[in-house]
């Protein structure tokens, strides 16, 4: 399984890219990575934006320690990719079809999944950007 972001080939550290393990334990890997519902919430926050942790803290409410331990999980995994914008870590899908994959199993279970908006307790450069685009 090679994870591709925008065009490119993620070749840092992955989990489940093993010549060792069958292409069955690889798709288990996955599957039990995600499968952890904090993990799953950090994912669907996630979506298709770049939220910086401090943004994804504020959503959750959730201690910094918490969520930095779900975030290196999904990042050793090949899950998650990160930049730094300044003070700030942001985090983004390396694959989008995942968010597919996680709403198609929702529609197989036949729920909803939650819209995890970005929380005005942020104060971020990106969410204040964002709040102000919104005022305007």
């Amino acid at each position: 399984m090679t994870l591709r972001t925008h065009g490119e080939c993620f070749s840092g550290y992955n989990t489940f890219i093993m010549t060792n393990i069958s292409p069955v334990e690889q798709v288990a890997a996955l599957l039990q990575t995600i499968g952890q519902g904090s993990r799953l919430q950090i994912l669907l926050a996630i979506g298709e934006g770049e939220p910086c942790v401090c943004h994804l803290e504020a959503t959750f409410g959730w201690r910094q320690a918490y969520l930095s331990q779900h975030l290196m999980a999904l990042r050793k995994a090949g899950i998650v990719l990160t930049s730094r914008q300044g003070r700030n870590i942001h985090y983004r899908l390396s694959d989008p079809r995942l968010l597919v994959l996680i709403q198609q199993a929702a529609a197989f279970q036949g729920v909803s999944l939650p819209t995890l908006a970005p929380s005005a307790e942020c104060s971020c450069p990106n969410c204040n950007e964002h709040r102000s685009e919104e005022c305007l």
